[in-house]
């Protein structure tokens, strides 16, 4: 994974370009996320960030600022599949995390497997859906139902900077990326460590785990 010049500097204040900020607030809206450990809904995020918004940033360029533990629920699966592990970041942190998507999301996408459509921009189950005739054609005649239950968990946090490295030499934003992986989570009112791994439910999570 080589080095992209228009990635190797100043990513920072790429992430945090108002535009930026203001496009991965919409996104979140879009996407109806429930609030985090914070109670904060993103439909109040505007009124946060019109009082807040200047320092928060400074927070973050000063490296002052630490990602809260993201809120562990849990859902079901469809009929027969048990439940999984859905973790809520808090609405600033989903801002942030959504807006650091954006920044590295076009460069890491290209280098992701052919075959993988979930959680990625332009891809869905559908297109995946229009490989088969083609499948079929080569002679496949055994489709395998799988459920990928651990796709976010393993991961070292380590060796995932070290991808995010090759891309961008701006130290302090790989520095908060780790920040966002080890914040732990909340299950109930415990905090429990997070030393691999990321959790489901992130705006980072599908680009980090395909990158994994």
């Amino acid at each position: 994974m080589g080095s992209d010049p228009a990635l190797s500097d100043a990513l920072m204040e790429r992430v945090l370009a108002a535009e930026n900020l203001r496009k991965a607030w919409h996104q979140g809206k879009a996407n109806h996320g429930a609030p985090g450990g914070e109670g904060m809904s993103i439909e109040d995020f505007p009124a946060f960030a019109r009082e807040h918004g200047a320092s928060l940033r400074q927070a973050v360029r000063d490296e002052t600022s630490q990602p809260s533990p993201v809120r562990r629920t849990e859902r079901p699966k469809p009929p027969g599949k048990g439940k999984r592990w859905l973790g809520i970041p808090t609405v600033v942190d989903r801002v942030i995390q959504q807006a650091i998507a954006h920044v590295l999301g076009p460069s890491f996408d290209p280098e992701f497997s052919a075959a993988s459509f979930g959680f990625r921009p332009g891809r869905a189950a559908h297109h995946a859906v229009k490989q088969l005739p083609g499948y079929i054609k080569a002679g496949y005649r055994v489709a395998g139902d799988r459920d990928l239950a651990q796709f976010f968990e393993p991961g070292n946090h380590d060796a995932l900077l070290a991808r995010v490295a090759r891309k961008g030499r701006d130290k302090a934003l790989r520095r908060l990326i780790g920040k966002d992986l080890r914040a732990g989570v909340l299950v109930g009112e415990s905090r429990q460590p997070t030393e691999e791994g990321v959790p489901q439910g992130s705006p980072l999570s599908p680009l980090w785990s395909h990158g994994m």
